[in-house]
């Protein structure tokens, strides 16, 4: 059924009816806009059925909307600026990077400003945040933003830079000072959504997505993770999945609101839509066949 659904999203993305949404914007409305179901069919590992030309087209629209830098206070942005359609945010990009990396756009060399965008604002703790007010202080990451710009310098198929290994490295000793999920200053869980296995993640956060983000970077930089990091998180999910098949837990970011255009041409709050991919991919309770398969991975990696 669900490549019923992943035929309908790249055919979507073939349609005028995309390239008008992107037109408008790459990014709104939610859920149901080409930057969705662009970073859906990558989550789901079916970056391969982006269309080329809509991937292209992308990459043109973010570069002609957005600025190509985060306003914050000691950097603010150009006056009529509206912060909230016409700047990027730090797991946004994590997120469409990775999407249009994984179809193939080589954004090393087309877009080189969005791999030094993530080593620029990444805070002393080696996480990152989204919040303008984190930047005025240096302090108080969000793992919510740290871990899609982790994900996207992490993928590269040439050796990394010393910036980009300094970067990732600083970005695993964040994750695993707070345990995947804990709190530096009293070992609490941050959040107990935290604790629980969702999909599609977009900008969400569960600790699943921190350990396959460790298990990689253990791999690729040939680091040792102390177990102590992951023992807690490894043994729930054990015992809860013990067959390895992953259920969703969550669903994605269902609820939320959205930025719609109207008949007008304005722009107005109004209730966030889906389509059937979307629907398909994130039931709870629902096995999820690449939540099974980062199972797999972060076992093997972590049981040696």
């Amino acid at each position: 059924m669900i490549e019923r659904w992943v035929d309908a999203s790249a055919a979507y993305l073939n349609s005028a009816k995309a390239r008008e949404s992107l037109a408008h914007d790459p990014y709104w409305p939610k859920w149901n806009s080409p930057w969705w179901h662009m970073t859906l069919l990558f989550e789901l590992d079916r970056a391969d059925a982006i269309p080329l030309e809509a991937a292209e087209a992308m990459l043109a629209a973010i570069e002609a909307k957005y600025l190509l830098f985060f306003p914050t206070v000691r950097e603010p942005p150009p006056a009529g600026v509206d912060l909230h359609r016409e700047t990027l945010c730090h797991c946004g990009l994590g997120n469409i990077y990775q999407a249009l990396t994984a179809r193939g756009l080589d954004l090393d060399a087309r877009a080189p400003w969005m791999r030094a965008w993530f080593l620029r604002y990444q805070l002393p703790d080696g996480g990152l945040n989204c919040l303008d007010a984190a930047y005025a202080t240096g302090t108080a990451s969000s793992i919510q933003s740290t871990l899609p710009a982790l994900e996207a310098v992490l993928r590269a198929d040439r050796p990394f830079t010393p910036a980009e290994e300094e970067f990732l490295d600083r970005g695993a000793e964040y994750l695993i000072e707070r345990r995947l999920a804990c709190r530096r200053r009293d070992g609490k869980v941050m959040d107990a959504s935290f604790l629980k296995i969702g999909f599609p993640r977009f900008y969400d956060y569960d600790v699943l997505r921190g350990l396959s983000f460790l298990a990689a970077w253990s791999r690729a930089r040939r680091k040792t993770v102390p177990r102590a990091a992951t023992a807690d998180s490894l043994s729930a999910l054990a015992a809860r999945f013990p067959d390895g098949r992953v259920r969703v837990e969550k669903a994605g970011l269902i609820g939320e609101d959205s930025v719609l255009r109207g008949a007008d041409g304005a722009w107005s709050r109004g209730p966030a839509t889906s389509f059937p991919l979307l629907d398909s991919a994130r039931r709870v309770g629902e096995e999820s066949a690449v939540l099974s398969r980062r199972w797999a991975e972060v076992r093997s990696i972590f049981s040696r």
